[in-house]
Parts: C-alpha cells; sequence; structure tokens
C-alpha cells in the first residue's frame, strides 16, 4: 500500500512539472525581428588620367613615294614624356614630348651624271598637344605640333662629298597623329599610335649639273606601340573622387 501512494505521488510530482513547464515557455516573449544587412557591392570605378607620365616606344617609319630614302620600312625606337588633365568627365586634354631614334636608311638617289644625293635621317622629334575621349580605361586620341628631325642632306660623285645649295628646311616641321592608350594596371598603360611628319620640299640649287633643279619631299609615317608609367594615379578612384 506505502509502494502504490509513493508511486502515484511521484507520478503525480512529474505531471505538474511538465504542465508547468510548459505554461512557462508560452509566458516567454517572441524573439526580435533582426532585417538581414543589405548586400555588399563594390564601388564603381572611375579610371583617373590626370598626371605626369613617361614612357617609351618601339615600332617602324617609311618615308614617302618622293623621297631620297625610299619607302621601306626602318626600325625606331624612343621615349615620350608629358601631362594629361582630364576633364567634363570623359575628356582628357595633354602634352607629350617624343623622341624616336632612326635605323639608317643607306644608299641615296643616283642621277645621270653619276652625282648620288642621299639623306640620313637619324632621329624624330615632336612636341604635341592631345586630345582625348576615355571610357573608363580605355583613351581614343588626336595629336599635333612642332617636329624635328636629326638628319645629314648630302651630295657626292665617286664618293667625294661635293658643295651644294638648296631650298627648304628639312628639319622643322609639323607632324599629327592618332592612337589607342589602355590602362591596364595601376600606373601603368599601353598605347599604339600612327604619327605623321611634315618637313616640307627640298629643291637643289647649287652643286653638280645633273642635279640642279631636282625637289624632293620631306615626310615619315611612323607606326609604334608604347608603354607608360603615370605618376600619382595609384589606380582605379572610387565614384566620388
Amino acid at each position: 500500500m506505502k509502494t502504490f501512494v509513493f508511486a502515484t505521488a511521484a507520478s503525480f510530482a512529474l505531471a505538474v512539472s511538465a504542465v508547468s513547464g510548459v505554461a512557462n515557455a508560452a509566458d516567454l516573449p517572441p524573439r526580435p525581428y533582426t532585417k538581414a544587412p543589405p548586400p555588399v557591392t563594390a564601388p564603381a570605378i572611375v579610371y583617373n588620367w590626370t598626371g605626369f607620365y613617361i614612357g617609351g616606344h618601339l615600332g617602324g617609319v617609311f618615308s614617302g613615294d618622293n623621297s631620297l630614302q625610299g619607302s621601306d620600312a626602318r626600325f625606331m625606337g624612343g621615349v615620350q614624356g608629358g601631362y594629361d588633365y582630364q576633364f567634363a568627365n570623359n575628356w582628357v586634354l595633354g602634352i607629350e614630348a617624343n623622341y624616336s631614334w632612326l635605323a639608317s636608311a643607306g644608299g641615296g638617289v643616283v642621277f645621270p651624271g653619276g652625282s648620288v644625293a642621299s639623306l640620313d635621317n637619324r632621329g624624330l622629334g615632336s612636341v604635341t598637344g592631345r586630345l582625348g575621349f576615355t571610357t573608363g580605361p580605355v583613351l581614343l586620341y588626336a595629336k599635333g605640333g612642332y617636329a624635328f628631325r636629326d638628319n645629314n642632306l648630302d651630295v657626292s660623285v665617286a664618293g667625294v662629298s661635293q658643295p651644294f645649295s638648296a631650298t627648304g628646311n628639312h628639319q622643322d616641321g609639323y607632324t599629327v597623329g592618332a592612337g589607342l592608350e589602355y590602362m591596364f594596371a595601376p600606373s601603368w598603360s599601353a598605347k599604339v599610335e600612327y604619327q605623321y611628319y611634315n618637313f616640307g620640299n627640298t629643291t637643289f640649287t647649287g652643286g653638280p649639273a645633273d642635279i640642279i633643279g631636282t625637289s624632293f619631299r620631306n615626310d615619315e609615317h611612323t607606326v609604334k606601340a608604347g608603354l607608360n608609367y603615370r605618376f600619382g594615379w595609384g589606380g582605379p578612384a572610387p565614384s566620388n573622387y
């Protein structure tokens, strides 16, 4: 009888405890609602072309048909440096100095009387302005300005230089060109460019009889690829730049 009473009391205590636990759980407040954080998005990138730069280039140069050097292509290599300023979001205005060393053309033009006129063009240089339109890392531009070259005009007979006179200034002229430049890494850009140099016409007015009155053009066409290092750029700027 005692065992029965004890078992009954224990069962009743367990039931009361379970009911009390359920009631307490029902009285707990609901969990507060927490809004998920917005996804993190990278800032828009704006490429900044403003700043100084220096670089180098390699390419080829060939003259017009009516020249003393002929139209055969020659190797060229050189250096450039300048400054660009980006304005109105997509426009870039700049100035650039450029110099290229040229492989020797060799040869010359042989006249009917045996005279040989040759032009050894050792280098081309320019100081130009340029205006471009950029769409992020790509810059399309046109350029133009003053051109100069390091050359030597010579007339010889049987390998001996002869005195002569000629019109025209074949060392100073103008240049125009166009190109595409791509900013592929922080502070680095690569470009391809065509540039035309014109130094006017030259006419022989004195010297061996067979050259007098002969005229020729002084122009050069160049195609080159270059690499620039840009100071103070440091990579893409945030959209609130």
